[in-house]
C-alpha cells in the first residue's frame, strides 16, 4: 500500500477514511453534528487531519460498532477532552450498554419466535390464501 501520509504528517479525508475504516461522508457528518471537531483546512480548502484526529475518528467508529449512540459518544468525548471522568464512570456506561444490548437481543429473539410461528403456519402453496397475511392483517 502506498504511503497515504503527507510529508508534513497530515492526512486527507480520503486517507483518514482508509486508515480508520470510516466512510468519508460519515466523517463529514460527524463533523457537522459536532462529534468530531472541524479539522484545519489547506489553502485550497481541503480538510487536513493529524494522527490525533484519526484516533478520535477511530474511537467514534469503534464506539458506534458497540452500539453507543452518537449523543453518548459526544458526551463521553467532551468528558475526555475536559479530563472530567473516572474509570468507574466509564465502566458504568459500559455495563449500561451491555444491559441495553441484552434487551435488544431478547426483543430480537421474540421477533424470531413470532416469525417462525408465522412461517410454520404456512404451507407455502400457490393459493392466494396465506395464513401469514391473515395473521398480519389480524
Amino acid at each position: 500500500m502506498a504511503n497515504i501520509e503527507h510529508p508534513d504528517g497530515t492526512f486527507s479525508i480520503g486517507a483518514a477514511s482508509q486508515i480508520t475504516g470510516c466512510n468519508v461522508e460519515t466523517i463529514r457528518y460527524y463533523e457537522r453534528i459536532g462529534v468530531l471537531p472541524a479539522p484545519d483546512r489547506s489553502e485550497g480548502g481541503h480538510r487536513i487531519y493529524v494522527r490525533d484526529d484519526l484516533k478520535r475518528i477511530g474511537f467514534v467508529t469503534r464506539s458506534r460498532s458497540l452500539g453507543f449512540a452518537l449523543r453518548e459518544i459526544a458526551e463521553f468525548l467532551a468528558q475526555v477532552d475536559r479530563g472530567d471522568f473516572s474509570c468507574a464512570e466509564i465502566k458504568a456506561l459500559t455495563l449500561d450498554q451491555i444491559a441495553s444490548v441484552k434487551r435488544k437481543i431478547e426483543h430480537l429473539e421474540r421477533m424470531q419466535e413470532g416469525l417462525e410461528s408465522l412461517a410454520a403456519a404456512c404451507d407455502g402453496g400457490q393459493s392466494p390464501d396465506c395464513p401469514i397475511v391473515d395473521a398480519l392483517y389480524g
